[in-house]
């Protein structure tokens, strides 16, 4: 599994791509807003529902394993101190119930991109945000969707052949040193040929976009969004 569109008939499939992002927004502005326990658990039911009308499951959250370890970590590097007590527990907590937000939105993000194709997403950006700005957003957004998923690939083949050349035996350090310098430079031999392919292709900063058009499902999606926006801005106020 990628971080890429699947094709589907789920009921986000069929959303209007303006009115998920909107519901994105309202979603992690509200995770910011309620960290207590009982707020995150509501968020807990809401995202996994937002991933299940998309289609999705654990596989897709799996492909954000990479940063699993970082919000694993993150809470016991923030409890532990230089002297007596050595850690503390409320300061764990704290940034537990953050990285657990931060998990959430994960979640969200899952079900939008397993949903949506990168033209829609591209062209939604554009239309919301005017002028060049908004075209150069679209464009950077199309970008990362579809580059990301090649890059991701590119990272575990090189670690393959570090695998097959007997680096197991290899320290650790030694292992992340050669896969890393592996992906940089594939990274960058994509970026020359991008480069190439979009001068070739007369790249434009305005093409034709997508049609799109509210329905009723849409409106479903927009209440959420707003109705999450009013509730986090509720406790700002």
């Amino acid at each position: 599994m990628t971080l890429s569109y699947v094709p589907g008939d789920s009921l986000a499939h069929r959303l209007d791509p303006r009115s998920k992002l909107l519901a994105q927004a309202g979603f992690a502005a509200a995770a910011y807003a309620y960290t207590t326990p009982r707020g995150l658990a509501a968020l807990t039911l809401l995202a996994v529902g937002c991933l299940r009308l998309a289609g999705g499951g654990a596989r897709d959250v799996w492909t954000y394993r990479f940063a699993f370890p970082v919000l694993a970590l993150a809470p016991l590097v923030a409890g532990a101190t230089l002297g007596a007590p050595w850690f503390r527990p409320e300061r764990a907590a704290t940034t537990g119930l953050a990285s657990y937000r931060v998990l959430l939105i994960l979640v969200v993000a899952a079900g939008y991109v397993r949903s949506t194709p990168v033209r829609e997403s591209r062209a939604a950006l554009q239309r919301t945000v005017p002028g060049k700005p908004g075209q150069f957003l679209g464009v950077g957004v199309a970008l990362v969707f579809r580059f990301l998923p090649l890059l991701k690939r590119d990272l575990l083949t090189a670690r393959e052949a570090v695998r097959a050349r007997g680096g197991d035996a290899l320290p650790t350090r030694e292992r992340i040193r050669l896969v890393a310098v592996a992906g940089v430079d594939r990274a960058f031999g994509r970026a020359d040929r991008l480069g190439t392919a979009l001068n070739a292709r007369c790249f434009a900063w305005n093409p034709t976009l997508p049609r799109f058009a509210f329905g009723r499902a849409d409106a479903a999606a927009l209440a959420v969004g707003v109705g999450l926006l009013a509730a986090a801005l509720v406790t700002v106020v």
